[in-house]
């Protein structure tokens, strides 16, 4: 089979944890075509953000402080990894190279004393492309060929929307076919760095947080992969959050709309626009646990198994969320009253999770992140108080509670079922959404209710006898 792996972060993060990823690579080679995509090492992409704050703040010392930790840290994980002595000496100068790259470029962003987003893919790039040489020198050290490429070297070609960009898919399916097929035909095993791709201008890009499944699925979808494995500390996607519910179960299987929707429903597993470049090519995926390879983790295809019999295959939840109900009489049958708002809310950065609107048009009711929260009722008051809007009402410290699964496309009474479990468990409910796909049903409930619903639905639905 023709295979592409992504590690994240945590799978990583120590020598140990290295040689296990190198050894069980070692193995799937003998009879298979492997790509590996990694992560930086847990903590590390942490770290260079907050170097990019110290800048900012004109706190030199400090920076420069935090670059020696992931140095010392990188530096020693190359010795405690490397058996053989000629391998761990190659290693160190090749990190060395980067080290010396990454202090001049701390160096320059603290003369010039701005961060641009520019600056900010280039420097956060680090993290990635130090991770690949420990791992592609850890694959030689077991014997294998193995040859680390960043983003931009495998292919990945992206636009300028620098922190959220999004590959040409034309141009990095010709580079990465290229690349890739020139180290099959010589049995070289790539390690190449998740997250970033370059401009046609040859800066460097990046995706955005999570952005390495997302380099994953480009791959496997440009070199025609048999499946792509997410490889995490999890063992796959579940039926809820096992910290929440105990008796929460694995998901054998699941459909990429599912997927998807548990993506953009808090599962953490996944970032949202990974499924983008598999949906034309269907290729399956599967997300499994790096430290438990015995388990075959959750498949996620394009078709819908026999399991779609499960109404409800999930509940998730998003916690500490804030709740704006924007009420006026001049909003009813006023066309665009609802453009303004969002326009508004756009122009001053604030992401809408979840819309409801009542048929009378005389209140819209809109959830953000708590974070947002200020932000956004102060910008809706300086905006359109008065003149649109008569009157806010907030509630703070909300949760949305989702049902996710495509067996509840067309089943009745699924919204009686999951509002009389929450009715008899004393949970009120603030609001509702449903989608006319009906692949999922979410309403919002006070902060500290949301676990008793989340294990009620569980209960309710038997999730625990969902395989």
């Amino acid at each position: 089979m023709r295979l592409v792996l992504k590690y994240g972060g945590t799978s990583i993060s120590s020598a140990k944890d290295i040689q296990a990823v190198a050894n069980h690579i070692n193995s799937l080679s003998k009879k298979n075509e492997l790509v590996i995509v990694c992560s930086a090492i847990s903590g590390t992409t942490d770290d260079l953000i907050e170097i990019s704050k110290l800048i900012k703040s004109e706190n030199k010392d400090k920076a420069e402080q935090l670059a020696s930790k992931i140095i010392n840290r990188h530096k020693q994980l190359a010795k405690q990894l490397i058996k053989k002595s000629i391998i761990r000496k190659k290693l160190l100068e090749k990190l060395d190279i980067d080290f010396r790259e990454l202090v001049a470029l701390i160096e320059g962003m603290v003369l010039l004393g701005e961060v641009t987003n520019r600056s900010m893919d280039y420097l956060i790039s680090f993290g990635e492309r130090l991770s690949i040489k420990l791992i592609s020198f850890a694959i030689n050290d077991v014997g294998k060929k193995s040859i680390p490429l960043t983003g931009k070297e495998v292919g990945i070609v992206t636009d300028s929307n620098f922190g959220e960009s999004k590959p040409l898919m034309d141009t990095t399916r010709l580079r990465i076919s290229k690349t890739t097929d020139l180290l099959f035909s010589t049995r070289t095993i790539p390690v190449v760095g998740g997250f970033a791709g370059a401009d046609q201008h040859g800066h460097v890009t990046t995706f955005g947080r999570g952005g390495s499944d997302y380099t994953a699925t480009i791959i496997g979808s440009c070199i025609k992969a048999d499946e792509i494995w997410l490889m995490s500390d999890v063992d796959g996607l579940m039926t809820a959050d096992p910290k929440i519910v105990k008796n929460a179960k694995l998901l054998n299987e699941v459909s990429y709309i599912e997927a998807i929707e548990m993506a953009l429903f808090g599962a953490k597993q996944i970032h949202p626009r990974t499924f983008e470049p598999l949906l034309t090519k269907k290729i399956p995926m599967r997300i499994r646990n790096s430290f438990n390879i015995k388990n075959q983790g959750t498949l996620v295809t394009d078709s819908h198994s026999t399991s779609t019999k499960n109404t409800v295959k999930c509940v998730s939840n998003i916690r500490h969320n804030g709740l704006i109900d924007i009420r006026g009489g001049s909003m009813v049958g006023t066309p665009g009253t609802a453009a303004k708002i969002f326009a508004t809310l756009a122009k001053a950065g604030i992401n809408v999770m979840m819309i409801s609107q009542n048929p009378s048009e005389s209140s819209i009711t809109i959830v953000v992140k708590n974070t947002a929260l200020e932000k956004a009722v102060n910008v809706l008051e300086m905006e359109l108080l008065g003149n649109i809007i008569k009157k806010l009402e907030v509630t703070t410290d909300v949760a949305i509670i989702a049902l996710i699964g495509s067996g509840m496309r067309g089943t009745v009474g699924v919204a009686s079922k999951v509002f009389g479990a929450i009715e008899k468990n004393k949970v009120n409910v603030a609001m509702i959404t449903q989608g006319s796909s009906e692949l999922n049903l979410a309403f919002v409930v006070k902060d500290s209710d949301f676990k008793i619903a989340v294990q009620a639905l569980h209960d309710t639905f038997e999730l625990d006898k969902i395989n």
